[in-house]
């Protein structure tokens, strides 16, 4: 093996990026589409750190607030009404990913495009045809379409009449949904995943699980999450064997958050507290890949009282059907103490930390941490022995057009370069199966938690600031052709350590 070939990754490596159909497209009203949480989601404008710490925003959601944004076009307000307009724009955006020679693109499919409602009789065909559409575009350009069956977008109505995925009615919506799309993309789809960052259900619970918090007693609020959560993984399961029998050379999986927590001192006080936090970040993946809720999930089960309906045949369901990788985001690291008194914390994704003082921080206050990718990869590769899929890593930043129109993110290369050593590592050193890497986002778009623009990731540039001001052009930054040479090389032109 020569050199430069023993510094690139596996031959196949799925270079790409990755975008979410209720960040991204806009045309929220067209074509059939109905209203989707994602709609009803009010622009956030913090000014520090502090405000970003405040994350409960993102279920403090009432009837009175959807009622009032329905009645409401203002595309100010609910800047996901318009997105970046991939909608309009996806062959000139594909055409962009293929120039920097994307192997795989990963993006969502709004449930809500499909079935406006969540329990319509029939499909919307205009909706179909424009996923269609997009499956075409990424082929023609020799692109693997990586799909996501429900990121951050249920239909609103499925939240309003049945109280989201608490009701058990909600497998059954989602399974008529999934077995129509699985028919229709079978053969052109050959990566599925099917909840995007289950576990946030437990952080954001509006826009995850659809559940209006307003509507149930605080003290009975955990227990409504968990079920909703059960109602996910039964239909997850669902959706692996529908996929599987309508086309057997395609693959599932399940998608997570990757927290990663280091204790704070090596007190036993705060490994314990360590240990106990990630095995709650590992619950959601464990169930989805053993087919079983792990013993420690079902003894908090007992241990607070939950009385959660879970049959036979759901429990059947899941066993029979494990997911066939593991697909994960990955950000940033935390800190856990068991006695945070004094201690500095730092908002990252959709979560709180306590701050580590060894790493540095993004614009957003996420810490940068290379080496945590690596040992989460480890980490999961030694849990489940299954392939691994990074379809979500990023850096947020707020981007300066110079005079002349060029873009210099020369912070986003090093980012990522940093990222991809630490991946190169976890691959040939640690011997883990990495299927690929997808970053968050290849083009700006609006960002989950706050709606903003101006916290963009893009290898792209999109003329469009947070109050929904611009033209909408597209043009490359610099990190487009560096990210363009390292696909091209599968890596090898990554700086030696």
């Amino acid at each position: 093996m020569g050199v430069e070939s023993g510094r690139a990754f596996p031959d196949g490596f799925l270079w790409g990026g990755a975008v979410a159909a209720n960040q991204c497209e806009g045309a929220w009203n067209e074509d059939g589409k109905g209203v989707s949480t994602a709609d009803v989601q009010l622009f956030r404008d913090p000014k520090t750190l502090d405000e970003l710490k405040d994350t409960h925003h993102l279920s403090d959601v009432t009837d009175e607030s959807i009622a009032a944004a329905l009645a409401s076009d203002d595309e100010r307000a609910y800047p996901k009404r318009h997105g970046i307009d991939f909608y309009h724009r996806y062959k000139e955006d594909i055409a962009l990913f293929a120039e920097m020679g994307f192997k795989a693109f990963r993006f969502s499919i709004a449930w809500s495009r499909i079935f406006p409602n969540g329990d319509d009789a029939q499909p919307n065909e205009a909706g179909l045809r424009f996923y269609e559409d997009v499956i075409t575009e990424c082929r023609s350009h020799g692109i693997e379409p990586v799909v996501t069956l429900s990121h951050y977008e249920p239909p609103l109505n499925f939240c309003t009449t049945y109280d989201g995925w608490y009701s058990r009615e909600s497998i059954a919506m989602f399974g008529r949904y999934v077995e129509t799309v699985a028919r229709r993309y079978a053969g052109t789809v050959k990566y599925w995943l099917t909840f995007n960052e289950v576990d946030s259900i437990l952080r954001h619970p509006f826009m995850t699980g659809g559940l209006i918090e307003s509507r149930f007693a605080p003290e009975k609020f955990e227990e409504v999450e968990y079920q909703a959560m059960h109602h996910q993984f039964v239909a997850s399961a669902r959706a692996v064997e529908t996929i599987h029998e309508v086309d057997p050379a395609a693959r599932v999986g399940c998608m997570v958050t990757k927290l990663t927590y280091y204790p704070f001192s090596c007190r036993p006080a705060d490994v314990l507290l360590q240990q106990q936090r990630m095995r709650q970040v590992y619950a959601f993946a464990d169930t989805q890949v053993f087919g079983e809720y792990p013993a420690f999930l079902l003894a908090k089960f007992r241990n607070k009282g939950f009385n959660l309906v879970m049959t036979d045949e759901d429990l059947a369901t899941m066993r029979r059907n494990p997911v066939d990788f593991v697909s994960f985001s990955y950000y940033q690291t935390s800190c856990i103490a068991a006695d945070p008194t004094g201690l500095d914390t730092t908002p990252g994704n959709t979560t709180v930390g306590i701050k580590n003082p060894y790493l540095p921080s993004s614009q957003w206050g996420w810490q940068i941490d290379p080496t945590g990718l690596r040992i989460s990869l480890v980490d999961l590769y030694d849990r489940y022995r299954k392939p691994l899929f990074i379809v979500e890593n990023g850096l947020g930043a707020r981007d300066v057009v110079a005079p002349d129109g060029t873009i210099d993110d020369q912070y986003r290369i090093e980012y990522l370069e940093a990222h991809f050593k630490a991946m190169r590592q976890a691959v040939l050193e640690d011997g883990v199966d990495l299927m690929g890497y997808l970053s968050w986002a290849p083009i700006d778009l609006l960002s989950n938690s706050t709606n903003q623009m101006s916290k963009r990731y893009g290898f792209i540039y999109v003329d469009l600031d947070d109050y929904g001001n611009g033209t909408y052009e597209r043009s490359r930054k610099k990190s487009f052709g560096w990210y363009r040479d390292v696909i091209e090389s599968n890596g090898a032109c990554l700086a030696e350590d």
